[in-house]
């Protein structure tokens, strides 16, 4: 589990980007990069990382179910999510 400031960190920074995405939009069509330069570091997506939705790792995020691979094979092991079954052949 990811420390829970780490966590509000990366919320606090989807809350910018969202809040500045159609500034941001209009400051890149006019080519203003100077008046770009002068929104908050945290609005950019770039500096957005996927995070699992219920642990907080970083790392081996699965986009199509939005989880970690250590979450996702406890919950396909689990029968959790639908569809997904262990292989076997």
């Amino acid at each position: 589990m990811a420390r829970k400031a780490v966590i509000a960190r990366e919320k606090k920074r989807e809350r910018l980007v969202a809040k500045y995405a159609a500034k941001r939009k209009a400051l890149k069509e006019a080519g203003d990069y100077e008046a770009l330069d002068k929104l908050p570091r945290n609005a950019s997506p770039v500096r957005l990382h996927n995070r699992c939705k219920l642990t907080g790792r970083p790392k081996g995020y699965m986009r199509k179910f939005g989880i970690s691979r250590v979450t996702f094979r406890e919950m396909a092991s689990e029968g959790k999510i639908p569809g997904v079954t262990k292989a076997s052949w």
